[in-house]
């Protein structure tokens, strides 16, 4: 936590920060000719914003990108302001998740844990349902095999897709159609892409939402910051977060 307030202290890591916001995925170049400072000076503060976890970087082709990843300022949202202002805050990230229209998401966490017991927490559907705001998920996780999002309080599959890729414990690639809502059923087909890289005692998971229309309905991503922070608690503490996303199903109404 020490990392991310540093890393927010400073008004021009800030003003990168919001530059990510408005446009994610940039290169130091575009991101450097929208600041009046050197491009080494643009590097130094991007470092910062890295090792806090902030920014995400990413190689497409022969370019660098970076991409905002919000998952850290959610855990500070978890922390310290829910209990002090949780009604303000749930508004605030609301309009921050309808204003994001983005092609491709990247989250970054990491946690404290073995590939192993992480990887069982993506896949096996009771303990999803423990942070996945109640969803529980079903697949054999198999190439080709099919993919199922459902809720007991939901008339119907909250989602569906296809598994495409498994190297187990460490990476899991599948399609995600969602079908909550006549809204997010237009939007098609998506890809998430989980990836573990055991770092010591823990691992970082990237979770990359792509392949999503230009625009697109922000419900399809705007829940992965809340995900990650309850999968982290879960698996580091063995207990339960409330957020936004879980008190919506947590009632007796339909989850769509």
């Amino acid at each position: 936590m020490d990392a991310v307030f540093r890393a927010l202290a400073d008004p021009t890591r800030r003003g990168l920060l919001d530059e990510l916001f408005r446009e994610d995925g940039q290169t130091l170049g575009a991101l450097g000719g929208r600041l009046p400072m050197t491009r080494f000076g643009v590097m130094k503060h991007l470092k910062q914003l890295e090792e806090a976890g902030l920014v995400v970087t990413r190689r497409r082709g022969r370019e660098k990108l970076h991409f905002l990843n919000p998952v850290p300022i959610r855990l500070v949202h978890d922390r310290w302001v829910s209990k002090y202002a949780e009604p303000w805050a749930a508004a605030l990230s609301g309009l921050k998740h309808r204003l994001e229209k983005r092609m491709e998401k990247v989250f970054e966490i990491y946690i404290k844990t073995t590939p192993e017991r992480l990887w069982k927490a993506i896949t096996d559907g009771e303990m999803r349902s423990k942070y996945n705001f109640g969803v529980r998920v079903s697949s054999d996780w198999k190439p080709g095999s099919r993919f199922e999002m459902g809720h007991p309080n939901a008339p119907g599959l909250l989602g569906e897709g296809e598994i495409l890729e498994v190297d187990r414990p460490r990476r899991l690639v599948q399609s995600m159609r969602a079908l909550w809502s006549e809204d997010v059923k237009k939007e098609g087909t998506s890809r998430v892409t989980w990836e573990i890289e055991p770092v010591g005692d823990s691992c970082r998971l990237t979770v990359t939402h792509d392949q999503l229309r230009e625009g697109a309905n922000s419900e399809l991503y705007g829940g992965w910051p809340m995900i990650l922070s309850g999968l982290k608690t879960l698996l580091e503490t063995g207990e339960t977060i409330d957020t936004p996303g879980s008190l919506r199903y947590s009632g007796a109404e339909s989850a769509a």
